[in-house]
């Protein structure tokens, strides 16, 4: 027998690379509705006048913290209440770091915009790691108290480091954003799409868009691997996560981390918007108690744990005063001047708050869990008589 023979008798043939596997109708169809919902919003700006996208743009800023706090609470388990805290944070961070430097009231190291908001997302993610140990010790309703002192905290930072936030009286402006030299005002080259100049609105409409998509983006990457699963397994049952071999205190750690990080964004995004860091005068405002509790009401609306559920409460939550204070002026809406009188951000309040209750009586899971019971009634086959 010649060497060839004996060469391809002994020889295991290679085995054959397994099937990929075909994406179901479903799914293509659920990716074909995110893709006409993104060519959708990128066509916004050449339609909507600059107020209608300024609501758009809060609605994301809404969308970007709610994904992160529904990571936190949803999937890893974790009750937090700070979530204004580390928005102040990102918007003092990215202030800081972008503001110009040899000013004598307030101090900045003139770093670009870019790599400042970048930046912000870093502290505030340093910020939440620094509070893991109390985060990986507590539970529930204890965690919520003990996350809720952190809004207190930045209240008091707030007011009293004026060198960095400009103090609550005046504040202190943000640096105009750019990125790779390319400004989003309404400074630099002038660009017209389909005959619509693009200024600083439709600009800040692209970058606001371009946030929140990788915001998205990598939130469901982290919920669809090993990242997500160790989240998973730590809120359904810490022992059981432990003996699995997963740590629970990086889990719980990497969670709150990643929680805040988001939070920093938002906070940034924050400050370009209203084109002013202002801290609070107290704990109700900007970056106060309402505000946290506005964003639980977001990803409890939205579904706990459900990534695209945050971006339905966002729209809800943020969306709605927003919405009603363009209606009102046309329709003569809000008009009483007492101190009764109704304003859109407390008919808002009313609104999800009735929401939040019905979520809770009667779909504990939000508007995600009854998106998927609808689902799952469209695809039974009707019964035979």
């Amino acid at each position: 027998m010649s060497d060839q023979a004996v060469s391809e008798v002994d020889t295991p043939a290679e085995p054959a690379a397994p099937p990929r596997p075909r994406r179901s109708p479903a799914s293509l169809l659920r990716t074909a509705a995110w893709l006409a919902l993104l060519v959708v919003l990128l066509a916004v700006p050449l339609y909507l006048d600059a107020a209608w996208l300024k609501a758009g743009q809060y609605m994301m800023i809404g969308a970007v913290g709610a994904i992160g706090l529904t990571l936190v609470v949803g999937q890893a388990g974790q009750l937090s209440l700070a979530h204004a805290f580390f928005l102040l944070a990102g918007g003092t961070a990215y202030t800081l770091l972008s503001g110009p430097t040899g000013d004598d009231r307030v101090i900045g190291f003139g770093l670009d915009p870019g790599l400042s908001l970048l930046g912000a997302v870093v502290v505030a993610a340093l910020l939440g790691l620094a509070f893991a140990p109390v985060a990986g010790r507590l539970r529930g309703i204890y965690l919520g108290v003990a996350s809720l002192a952190l809004v207190f905290l930045g209240l008091y930072f707030g007011q009293s480091a004026e060198e960095l936030t400009g103090g609550t009286s005046t504040g202190r402006a943000p640096a105009p954003f750019s990125l790779f030299g390319f400004p989003f005002t309404n400074d630099g080259p002038e660009i017209t799409l389909l005959g619509v100049p693009i200024r600083q609105a439709e600009r800040m409409w692209y970058l606001f868009l371009l946030l929140t998509v990788l915001a998205f983006v990598i939130a469901r990457g982290a919920v669809r691997g090993r990242v997500g699963r160790s989240w998973r397994a730590v809120r359904d049952n810490e022992a059981a996560a432990a003996v699995m071999g997963v740590s629970v205190l990086r889990a719980k750690a990497g969670a709150f981390a990643v929680s805040s990080a988001y939070g920093g964004l938002a906070g940034a995004m924050t400050v370009l918007w209203f084109d002013i860091l202002k801290p609070d005068e107290s704990e109700f405002g900007t970056y106060g108690i309402n505000v946290s509790i506005a964003y639980l009401a977001m990803v409890i609306i939205g579904g706990l744990g459900s990534v695209p559920g945050a971006l339905v409460g966002a729209l809800i939550v943020n969306g709605l005063p927003q919405v009603l204070a363009l209606y009102s002026a046309d329709l003569g809406w809000f008009s009483g001047t007492g101190d009764g009188a109704l304003t859109p951000v407390l008919v808002s309040s009313f609104v999800y708050g009735a929401a939040i209750i019905l979520v809770v009586l009667f779909e504990p899971g939000g508007l995600a869990a009854l998106g998927r019971r609808l689902t799952r009634l469209r695809r039974q086959p009707p019964e035979e008589p």
